[in-house]
């Protein structure tokens, strides 16, 4: 029979941590050390190195980098507790988002939420340690805060409620809050924030976590933020676009799927975790793509193009539907709210046109259409905005539909924010060979490549030329043109699922 010792099962605490919610999410230790692996292993064998957590949750960074240090610095501290002392004094360092994970970040650091507690591992003169909270307060104006942009009707709150004004950020100067130069820093920040706009609708934060740590020049900043800045994102084009012309990014690894990387967590277009590093300048990323429990890898000049075409099989189809310099569908689709009417306008007592809305179609008056005038008299395209594939996810395949079903809308037929217009015509025929052209695989394909997220935009469509509407295209036909040889088509049918044109509904 088995001893007692052998059959007793003691989880590691921090795997076992419910998640605050998808914006606040806990790091498993697992994944913890795949990302401190990243950093050189000298490192842990250096007592002069100092590592920041600007956003500690669980303090897991903190933890297992502290147990790499304790075995990297025995030739230099033989006695263990001096070594330890001189880990946790000098070399880890921690800003906690809230009061709570301050101490389960002590907890873990430490063994005692309280530094200067009997159980601490190594004793201060104050209870935080280098683990520290403040209750920062946002700064108004003009109903949002300055340094973050939260909605001050949803997060102006009496002191003992927490305010989600994360020290790190709320500053012009990081360098002042522990006043010292820092070689690495790590975290897991938090992703998001309620703006106050309509739907609950909420900004990225995690993009000015990346920012002010650049500030701090840290020899290596790795961090874990969620991967809708690779194509779009709210308020993101101004990151994205340092984020993809950063030559000091050496590694990038990228999960589509967020639960890859957070078991059961599902955050809209995936996640990845990255590593900068301060002296060194490269051309080309490592960028390693995984999904499941296949892994892709190449080198990658995350440059190439105004967004990241996060799967690297890709990127010789683009490059040959590049080649012919055709127009491009995001000049066609239209922008949001392509009659000017917002998704609650609904159908009237009576109209001279017809309006089609998420519950069905009705009388409408053109006097009241705002926008898109040269349309209403001829045969559209539409579809929802919405992708049809959920947070820009593949099916239990591995595939893609990307599209919602498509509808045809005669002259004299409109419709509401619900849906974009991906062309317009002067007859059936040309509409119908735009909607049998963007039911072919490699349209949604090239699509594809721009959504990482639920909805559609006009933008999505920026890889995907412009067919000619006098021709019924095929996938046979598009391979051919465009000379997509058998691993490039292979790789195109193995992730969109077709669409028989019977399932493009007219109704």
């Amino acid at each position: 029979m088995a001893s007692l010792l052998e059959r007793t099962y003691n989880p590691d605490v921090l795997t076992c941590l419910a998640n605050l919610s998808n914006d606040e999410v806990f790091t498993p230790p697992e994944l913890a050390n795949r990302v401190l692996d990243m950093l050189p292993k000298e490192l842990w064998e250096d007592p002069n190195v100092r590592i920041l957590d600007p956003c500690c949750k669980s303090g897991v960074f903190l933890r297992e980098a502290a147990k790499r240090f304790i075995g990297g610095l025995a030739p230099i501290y033989p006695d263990r507790q001096e070594r330890v002392d001189h880990i946790m004094h000098e070399q880890l360092f921690g800003i906690a988002i809230t009061e709570m994970t301050s101490l389960m970040s002590r907890r873990s650091l430490y063994c005692s939420k309280y530094a200067n507690g009997r159980f601490s591992v190594s004793l201060f003169d104050h209870e935080e340690g280098n683990v520290r909270f403040r209750g920062i307060r946002h700064t108004w104006k003009d109903g949002k805060c300055v340094y973050c942009g939260a909605s001050k009707k949803e997060y102006r709150r009496s002191a003992d409620l927490e305010s989600h004004a994360y020290e790190f950020i709320h500053t012009k100067r990081p360098e002042d809050i522990f006043k010292m130069k820092f070689d690495v820093i790590v975290g897991n920040p938090p992703y998001q924030l309620n703006d106050g706009g309509n739907k609950a609708s909420a900004s990225p934060l995690y993009q000015l976590f990346v920012r002010q740590a650049k500030k701090l020049a840290p020899r290596y900043l790795v961090m874990i933020i969620p991967a809708r800045w690779y194509t779009g994102g709210k308020g993101l084009d101004s990151f994205r676009q340092e984020m993809l012309s950063d030559n000091h990014i050496t590694r990038l690894v990228d999960f589509p799927d967020s639960k890859d990387c957070f078991p059961g967590v599902d955050i809209a277009g995936g996640v990845c975790y990255f590593l900068r590093e301060r002296d060194r300048n490269v051309g080309l990323c490592a960028v390693e793509t995984i999904s499941e429990n296949q892994t892709i890898e190449a080198a990658r000049d995350l440059d190439e193009y105004p967004v990241f075409i996060r799967d690297s099989r890709a990127l010789s189809i683009v490059h040959k539907v590049q080649k012919l310099h055709e127009a491009t569908m995001d000049t066609q689709v239209s922008s949001r709210k392509p009659f000017g009417l917002a998704t609650n306008v609904k159908p009237e007592k009576s109209g001279d046109i017809t309006l089609r809305f998420i519950g069905g179609e009705g009388p409408f008056s053109r006097s009241h259409v705002t926008a898109g005038f040269d349309m209403i008299d001829k045969w559209k395209v539409v579809a929802s905005y919405v992708s049809f594939d959920h947070a820009g996810r593949a099916n239990k395949d591995g595939k893609r539909k990307v599209l919602s079903v498509m509808r045809i809308l005669p002259p004299g037929t409109i419709c509401t924010e619900t849906y974009l217009v991906y062309g317009s015509y002067d007859t059936e025929e040309e509409a119908l060979n735009l909607q049998r052209y963007l039911s072919c695989k490699l349209p949604r394909y090239l699509i594809a490549q721009m959504s990482t997220g639920q909805h559609l935009t006009k933008s999505t469509f920026a890889l995907c030329p412009i067919p000619d509407v006098d021709v019924e295209w095929s996938d046979k036909t598009l391979y051919e043109c465009y000379g997509l040889n058998a691993s490039e088509r292979d790789a195109v049918e193995s992730s969109i699922i077709e669409i028989p044109m019977e399932d493009s509904s007219n109704d």
